[in-house]
């Protein structure tokens, strides 16, 4: 063996700890999840699955987050046949360039185009979301009972996995998994039968394919997760995507910030913000990997606030229930901008109205967290609400470094 390809062997074998440490980092940071919740009622304002594509989303995210399904009956329904599997699309809304196919027995709506997506995306997780804040809570507490449990998980799989969408309609193979959004269990026996609820779903998806994707929306704050046992749901789920938004709006007639990462100075409530959240499920013995960290692609309003430390934490008139960040950036020039130094929220404020939302800054101090908590990933609600090329998913992409422009065919 020559000299040289021997030195060559030996620098090798003494850098394999080095090569093997670089392949496991790149292995970890492929691995972080990056997941959107797209909003089945967009398609009545004009956003389609198409628009996943056209902002240049569809690469970037690992999970599609399909919102919502409905609890009724101790059944899993749709919440809204037209939009989901019924409403057919003209050839400039769809996937494909091609219009939907007008014949009443068709299926069209946004199930078909999430099948085109995944055809073009093979690599995307669909998942259903099943609950939301206008699902009825009392429903999911009936449905966890023992009695009735076994048969509830069942109707979500055979409707959302096995495709059996309605009579006579059978389009198997577009949703890879569930995400339960109960909002939220509230008692001691919920918590037992929240527990025995996911188990459920695990046993019943696994007999299916072992693996596939099961998540909860989880809690931020204390009054709710303190009725979710999160050391023994973790063993049932894939990840936990943390909401860590809303901590403060409109249902307060004082400003705040709606997804604070830290504790603001004159915040009163040391618990009103995503680290803290973030620190009480590692506490509570729940795995860095498993948590996924949500942010809100939208802000709330404030009338009426007194020009006082610029309008922040003082008190004000919510003004309806806030906007999207696309809309934001029109507005933003009629106000002067602020940003809090210790959480990197930014604010806007032209002496008598307030808003509280996240940017591109902002989000990308929290990818900087997620990195260095070692955290599952991101999650955002949701889709339509970031700007038409996507600037605010592209800025989480990048925090994260997922970028998943392979997994394009």
């Amino acid at each position: 063996m020559k000299l040289s390809v021997r030195l060559a062997f030996l620098l090798l074998f003494i850098n394999l700890p080095l090569f093997a440490q670089g392949v496991q980092d790149r292995e970890s940071v492929r691995q972080r999840y990056l997941v959107g919740y797209f909003p089945q009622w967009g398609t009545y304002g004009g956003y389609n699955v198409k628009n996943v594509i056209t902002s240049g989303s569809a690469p970037l995210l690992t999970h599609l987050n399909y919102a919502f399904a409905n609890v009724a009956d101790n059944q899993c329904q749709s919440f809204d046949p037209w939009a989901d599997y019924q409403n057919p699309l003209p050839a400039d809304q769809t996937v494909n360039g091609r219009a939907d196919s007008q014949d009443p027995n068709a299926f069209v709506g946004n199930f078909h185009q999430l099948q085109e997506l995944k055809r073009r995306y093979p690599n995307l997780q669909i998942i259903i979301s099943i609950g939301g804040g206008s699902a009825d809570p009392s429903a999911f507490s009936t449905a966890a009972l023992p009695q009735n449990r076994k048969a509830f998980v069942k109707s979500c799989i055979d409707m959302f996995i096995r495709g059996h969408f309605a009579p006579g309609l059978h389009e198997p193979g577009i949703f890879d998994g569930i995400d339960v959004d109960w909002e939220y269990p509230a008692s001691d026996a919920d918590k037992t039968n929240f527990t025995a609820l996911l188990k459920e779903f695990r046993e019943q998806l696994d007999r299916l394919r072992p693996g596939m994707p099961l998540t909860i929306a989880a809690p931020a704050g204390s009054w709710a997760y303190q009725f979710i046992d999160l050391a023994k749901v973790q063993h049932s789920l894939t990840f936990f995507n943390l909401m860590n938004y809303d901590f403060d709006g409109p249902w307060n007639y004082e400003t705040g910030f709606v997804a604070p990462l830290y504790r603001s100075l004159k915040d009163p409530d040391a618990y009103n913000n995503a680290d803290a959240a973030v620190q009480a499920y590692l506490d509570a013995g729940v795995e860095s990997r498993k948590i996924v960290f949500g942010m809100p692609f939208y802000g709330y309003e404030w009338g009426d606030v007194p020009n006082i430390d610029n309008g922040l934490f003082e008190p004000g008139t919510p003004e309806n229930w806030g906007d999207g960040y696309n809309y934001i950036v029109t507005i933003r020039k009629q106000y002067q901008m602020f940003r809090d130094s210790i959480t990197q929220e930014p604010w806007l404020y032209d002496g008598y109205n307030f808003w509280t939302y996240d940017d591109p800054v902002s989000l990308a101090f929290k990818m900087d967290y997620v990195r260095k908590q070692r955290l599952g990933g991101a999650m955002f609600w949701e889709l339509s609400s970031d700007t038409s090329d996507g600037v605010l998913i592209k800025t989480l992409a990048q925090g994260l470094r997922c970028d998943r422009d392979d997994d394009h065919n």
